[in-house]
């Protein structure tokens, strides 16, 4: 059952080389499948990405390495979910071969309305926030999960992910 908020979210990550380029086949080769995955998954609500149903050819940041990802789900732990319990889990623990690590905050939550589809312009604005001023209700990461407004105060440490480091 959806509650009174929606979860939206954004990550980016910095490619080592262009999307094309063949150091990035293996992530490319697993787009359509975890893209597929993603969709199918429960409290999964929507996602950017193009007609050929990806983003990676929307460009965000001066910067054509840069891959920019947004979605929207029902709840964190859907979320968490999908990203650490899935086949994507096993994506993630081979991003050191087409990813540069950031030294600052690349993904950023934020509590929005049932039915609002967040702007890149809106996800570019609560993670450069987050990276700026911090974990806060404005954006923040499962680390520091804030309560979607109106809701009881949640436990924050419950919706923390387990075993795999984001």
């Amino acid at each position: 059952m959806q509650g009174p908020c929606q979860l939206a979210q954004v990550n980016i990550a910095r490619a080592h080389a262009l999307i094309d380029d063949l150091l990035m086949a293996g992530f490319v080769a697993r787009l359509d499948q975890i893209n597929t995955l993603a969709e199918s998954s429960p409290g999964f609500i929507w996602r950017l990405k193009t007609d050929e149903g990806n983003a990676t050819a929307i460009q965000v940041y001066d910067d054509e390495r840069i891959l920019f990802n947004l979605s929207v789900w029902e709840s964190p732990q859907h979320l968490r979910q999908f990203v650490y319990r899935s086949a994507h889990a096993e994506v993630m623990k081979q991003r050191k071969t087409w990813f540069e690590r950031f030294g600052e905050a690349y993904m950023a939550l934020w509590w929005i309305a049932p039915g609002h589809i967040p702007t890149i312009a809106e996800a570019k604005e609560r993670l450069a926030y987050l990276q700026l001023n911090g974990e806060s209700e404005f954006a923040f990461s499962f680390s520091s999960l804030f309560p979607a407004p109106g809701t009881a105060k949640q436990t924050r440490s419950a919706l923390r992910p387990t075993a795999v480091n984001p």
